[in-house]
């Protein structure tokens, strides 16, 4: 299985130039630590809600690819959001779970969960749902538009966390509003 920051890195060289909306917690430290751009906006405390936030930008900037990095703690913590996405189906969203097993920023509680996210997400409408294992499985989004859903498997955490965001939610709001006016 790969690491966190491994499939963040696949999904960041997919989608070079998307709006990402990750979730709280270890994720949005994760990338942060990865690759900290004004295409970011980081959750900070607001476990389920990244997607929501993801579905509004992909709403309101259609010419814009927008990437959810969502928990599979997070991801059921707000389940009812797949609901409003499909009956939306905004063609620019692509909303990838990066699926330990676990909630791993606060202890490592395992979280109840579905087995297979992706037969959920086929269910309820989206238009492509793929599980990935590795960084080479991300080929299967390859020529793939609208609505997607990618689980993506990781292994639980070996290596230390790194900083956390200096920004306050204010600041990361301030920081990220006008990022998808440009260009």
């Amino acid at each position: 299985m790969m690491k966190m920051t491994d499939a963040m890195q696949a999904v960041l060289n997919r989608y070079p130039d998307a709006l990402y909306v990750s979730t709280c917690g270890y994720i949005s430290r994760d990338f942060y630590n990865l690759q900290d751009t004004t295409n970011n906006f980081y959750l900070l405390g607001s476990m389920g809600m990244a997607a929501p936030v993801g579905l509004g930008l992909a709403l309101t900037h259609p010419d814009k690819t927008v990437v959810v990095l969502d928990g599979d703690g997070s991801f059921m913590m707000n389940l009812g959001i797949i609901a409003m996405i499909t009956a939306e189906q905004p063609q620019n969203l692509v909303h990838v779970v990066l699926d330990n097993r676990m909630y791993e920023s606060t202890g490592g509680q395992k979280p109840v969960q579905f087995e297979n996210m992706v037969d959920v997400a086929r269910a309820a409408g989206y238009g492509h749902a793929v599980q990935v294992r590795d960084e080479s499985e991300f080929a299967q989004l390859d020529g793939l538009e609208g609505l997607t859903f990618v689980q993506a498997m990781i292994a639980p955490r070996t290596e230390k966390i790194g900083k956390r965001i200096h920004w306050t939610p204010q600041e990361l709001v301030e920081r990220f509003r006008l990022e998808p006016q440009k260009g």
